[in-house]
């Protein structure tokens, strides 16, 4: 065993102070950005470049630097790209392993295992509030490596899932752009087509064309409260063959897995109803409300979770991006104190505009094959974390040898 820092050139703290953010600039790198072996740069805030130099006097992050999440959550990791020059958010640590015995991408994965992310975790539990020491992190046991051109071998291969899983999340991140524009045009802004011959008519919506109809989503749509089986009842739970999902599974583009599966007694004992594939799902309280997906397998879901659909399979994805457009005015209905509810009938009674037949058909036309793909690469990337996260440990521990495979890692293409 050696320790973190006898292999390391440098592990340094961030600032501990908020660094003043502006509109454009260099990415802030704060704990939520740090995911499970990977930076979430996108969605970073940004600091000039006076706030860049004065946060990395003591080092300026680089390629192939890691960026440790002291806490929440404890002992995430990334590692940094070419061409991103960011900032060490508060509750971070640079990492910077001595490549000439350390490959970074190697650390970062071997960082993101399980037994030493278990670690971290452990370490962090047993404070107050779950946070890494700098002590802790410098000392942490690192298991005997592999050569370094093994370790640029594992880090290959899973770097190539991960390139794959993070081509694809571009793809659906389109794929939901192009649908969502496709419906702003045809029925925000009334540009579908055919509409240079429409006429507007008044509405409880407002102007509409002269053959939709403004209605109440429970006139066209049935609206169904989830509910939870009793968990004293064994019956209930035990080799289950019904899909059950919590309200967690709605913070998801798609509901493509269950939860828990529950059995046929429980679906018929208790308030749960079967929502068929392509019911927009809406959660209605706790830290999920307002969030809403589509679901796409048949499933049951718990009493935070309202299930609306078409019984005539005509409009899903219209109803989908529909809810999804008109979340903030049902949100705005939406009751309680300490914590806001959305009520079953606040939902039944929101108003929603429903299209002619033919311009239905033709939306459902140009939008179903992009839901569709969308929902298909995210299947794909369900499959591809689950053989990644298999191998991980295995190529870590030296289970699976890649040492004498044939494997081009990007030194042996430089």
């Amino acid at each position: 065993m050696t320790t973190l820092a006898s292999i390391c050139e440098l592990i340094i703290d961030c600032e501990h102070k908020t660094a003043p953010t502006v509109e454009n600039g260099y990415p802030l790198i704060r704990t939520p950005d740090i995911g499970i072996g990977r930076l979430h740069i996108e969605g970073a805030s940004r600091v000039d470049e006076a706030t860049y130099d004065q946060w990395t006097k003591r080092a300026a992050p680089r390629e192939g630097d890691l960026i440790l999440a002291r806490e929440a959550p404890v002992g995430n990791i990334g590692i940094i790209k070419s061409g991103v020059r960011p900032v060490l958010g508060q509750r971070t640590v640079l990492i910077r392993p001595k490549t000439d015995i350390l490959d970074s991408g190697y650390l970062n994965y071997l960082l993101s295992s399980p037994p030493l992310r278990g670690w971290m975790i452990g370490v962090a539990n047993g404070a107050t509030v779950p946070h890494l020491n700098m002590s802790d992190i410098r000392s942490m046991e690192i298991p005997v490596m592999p050569s370094i051109d093994s370790q640029r071998k594992i880090a290959s291969v899973l770097t190539d899932y991960d390139d794959l899983i993070e081509n694809n999340s571009r793809r659906i991140k389109l794929l939901e752009e192009m649908a969502q524009r496709i419906y702003r045009e045809w029925f925000v802004d009334f540009r579908y087509p055919g509409h240079e011959d429409a006429r507007l008519v008044d509405s409880r919506l407002g102007p509409i064309p002269e053959d939709w109809m403004a209605k109440c989503v429970s006139d066209r749509f049935s609206v169904v409260l989830g509910g939870t089986p009793s968990r004293t009842n064994s019956h209930y739970w035990s080799n289950g063959t019904v899909p059950w999902i919590n309200s967690g599974q709605v913070n998801r583009l798609r509901v493509i897995e269950a939860s828990e599966m529950i059995t046929p007694e429980a679906l018929k004992s208790s308030s749960t109803k079967l929502m068929p594939r392509g019911t927009t799902l809406l959660a209605i309280t706790g830290a999920t409300l307002g969030q809403v997906s589509l679901l796409e397998i048949e499933a049951c879901a718990n009493q935070s979770v309202v299930g609306i659909y078409d019984e005539q399979c005509e409009l899903a994805e219209y109803l989908y991006l529909a809810i999804t457009n008109s979340i903030e005015s049902i949100i705005g209905a939406a009751t309680g104190g300490a914590q806001q509810h959305i009520n079953q009938q606040n939902v039944k009674d929101t108003l929603i505009m429903l299209p002619s037949p033919e311009i239905g058909a033709m939306f459902r036309s140009r939008v179903q094959p992009l839901v569709a793909l969308s929902t298909n690469l995210l299947r794909a990337n369900q499959g591809l974390k689950v053989c990644r996260d298999l191998l991980l440990p295995r190529l870590i521990s030296g289970q699976v040898d890649v040492s004498e495979l044939p494997i081009l890692s990007p030194e042996t293409v430089a």
